[in-house]
């Protein structure tokens, strides 16, 4: 059974007056970043460089590593981002080749995570780190911290896409979030480690969710800036990824239903197994020692 808590939580950047607290209310973490990029040298370096100089200020993070994936960009995004690796031994860079899509860039970057918490968000500029800070002291109760947009900046068609794919997830899934592809989600890493992820589209978000509460995790939302883009072009909305989504929905949900089914009846067989052996064994009685007096012949 999990639990989810819907919180009124709104964004708001920690003062530094309140650091002392958070550092007192939150456990050392270290921390695994993920920045998926896919022909963003307009924005690269100025979000990269925000999460590494937030990340060096916070005194409850141990260790920090910011993994930027670079999903075949065709313009100068692999060659910025290596030469801030360059610089910076905690910036660390993988190069798709070729763009094998959103969910793919992602993956890689979770098969790579070494720190205890992962973190992923976009590298558009439309989000920024500092609404991060009032995640972690939530990380003492919960196993996910789930980012929802607070007035969105974008356009009616992608706003209306995504309340439609939201409704969508939740009637397959079940899953009910407030914004299932919002790029800024706080989970525990063990997750990515022990569950292997299968989409590779836009689908990955309503897969870590369906997988990470199947799991037993618990989550709970919070309410984020959302700015808008620095530049580049989004593709969310791009007819190919909308495609792309809808057969992996098709193909994905199917096969998980069955798995959970097929996984439900090995659990109910298991269980009639076992009841069957305690039905098996023998019933022991206790009995009672009574002494026996001799009758002794009358002479």
């Amino acid at each position: 059974m999990y639990c989810i808590v819907l919180p009124e939580v709104h964004p708001g950047r920690v003062r530094s007056e309140e650091h002392l607290n958070l550092k007192e209310t939150c456990t050392n973490y270290s921390l695994s970043v993920i920045l998926p990029a896919h022909n963003e040298e307009e924005a690269i370096a100025g979000t990269v460089h925000e999460v590494v100089d937030a990340l060096a200020t916070w005194p409850w993070i141990r260790e920090y590593e910011v993994i930027v994936v670079n999903d075949g960009s065709r313009d100068q995004t692999g060659a910025i981002v290596e030469t801030i690796a360059a610089a910076n031994r905690s910036v660390r860079v993988i190069h798709h080749s070729v763009n094998q899509g959103y969910g793919a860039a992602l993956a890689s970057g979770f098969e790579a995570v070494t720190k205890d918490l992962v973190f992923f968000m976009d590298s558009d500029g439309q989000f920024t780190i500092h609404d991060l800070e009032q995640f972690f002291p939530l990380m003492q109760e919960f196993d996910a911290v789930l980012g929802y947009r607070v007035k969105r900046q974008d356009t009616w068609m992608r706003k209306l896409n995504a309340w439609g794919w939201k409704i969508l997830i939740g009637m397959v899934f079940g899953v009910y979030v407030r914004d299932v592809d919002c790029a800024f989600k706080l989970y525990r890493g063990e997750f990515f480690h022990e569950h292997r992820l299968e989409t590779r589209g836009a689908m990955i978000n309503a897969e870590i969710l369906y997988k990470f509460t199947r799991a037993g995790y618990t989550y709970t939302q919070v309410g984020v800036h959302h700015l808008p883009r620095r530049g580049g072009r989004a593709t969310g909305a791009k007819l190919s990824v909308i495609g792309r989504a809808f057969r992996e929905l098709a193909v994905y949900a199917g096969k998980w239903h069955r798995e959970e089914k097929q996984q439900e009846r090995e659990k109910s067989r298991v269980e009639r197994q076992e009841a069957h052996k305690q039905n098996e064994k023998p019933l022991l009685i206790p009995v009672e020692a009574h002494k026996v007096r001799a009758k002794v012949p009358k002479v």
